[in-house]
């Protein structure tokens, strides 16, 4: 399987079977062509559609899901001339961040932080406090099995957690009980940790599926609720050494300048970077989400 996130944010899947040696390294050293127009309308026109996803290798790993042993890689686009597509937000990342290393000598790394709510039947036994689940244990907390199926099945793909659980919100309603759980990640180059959470994401969809769950990761998805963030902690490193701190243990200048150029482009970085209008409904005091761009 070729996979890939196109403009709606989900991921796309092109599937292959292998019947020759020739067609395998066909498709892993020429890709495949697509339609550009349906996976990026915004920025593909109908008449020149033609895009070509080519397989990332570090990527492999082996699909949880399907009976037939298959492996699945994330995919990069590019043109028909055979220049990296300009609208791939894996190819903005890259670019971004050979940018900052050509400018500065710097490595970037990030982890994010995983927040989503489980959706199930309310069985009205052993109810967590509303609003006070963080940490929960069962049986007041209803989808830390799942969680645990989740967090084994992303580790397999080759994605490095740090930890998972229960988060503060917890709620009833109409005869459901929705419970928030975080699965958090460890720092890795800053392209690896997107691909974690591409595809932790996909899992925990699929999980939830075969499950007979619900999942969402909206920011916010009623009033007067803890809404889920996607928090995304950065650190810079030179030659595998972190320089977020200095030789007495505090905050070093090259993260206070770090910091820095964070505040002077948090108006580029929200609009582009939370462009999900309930991501705002979540900005609201005593709700464990900020409300000022600091």
């Amino acid at each position: 399987n070729f996979m890939y996130p196109a403009q709606d944010g989900r991921v796309k899947t092109l599937n292959f079977v292998i019947n020759s040696r020739a067609y395998l390294e066909t498709i892993l050293t020429e890709g495949e062509r697509v339609d550009g127009s349906s996976l990026f309308p915004a920025f593909v026109e109908a008449g020149s559609s033609d895009l070509y996803v080519m397989p990332r290798f570090r990527t492999a790993f082996v699909d949880p899901f399907s009976e037939i042993p298959t492996l699945c890689l994330l995919c990069s686009f590019f043109d028909k001339d055979g220049e990296p597509f300009d609208a791939d937000p894996s190819q903005l990342l890259t670019r971004a961040n050979r940018a900052l290393h050509a400018s500065t000598g710097l490595d970037f790394e990030a982890m994010g932080e995983l927040e989503y709510y489980v959706i199930k039947p309310d069985e009205e036994r052993y109810p967590a406090v509303d609003q006070r689940a963080y940490h929960e244990s069962a049986p007041f907390a209803k989808t830390n099995a799942f969680r645990a199926k989740c967090m084994l099945a992303i580790a397999q793909t080759g994605a490095q957690i740090k930890y998972g659980h229960s988060e503060v919100g917890n709620f009833s309603q109409d005869g459901l009980v929705y419970e928030q759980n975080e699965i958090e990640f460890l720092p890795v180059p800053v392209r690896e940790a997107a691909d974690q959470l591409v595809i932790a994401k996909w899992i925990i969809r699929n999980l939830a599926y075969e499950e007979g769950l619900d999942v969402t990761f909206a920011p916010k998805i009623t009033t007067g609720k803890a809404g889920s963030g996607l928090h995304i902690h950065m650190r810079i490193t030179r030659d595998g050494e972190n320089l977020m701190l200095d030789d007495s243990g505090k905050l070093s200048n090259d993260a206070r300048r770090m910091i820095a150029g964070l505040v002077d482009l948090a108006p580029a970085l929200t609009a582009f970077g939370n462009k999900n209008p309930t991501s705002y409904f979540r900005l609201v005091p005593h709700q464990e989400a900020p409300t000022n761009v600091c």
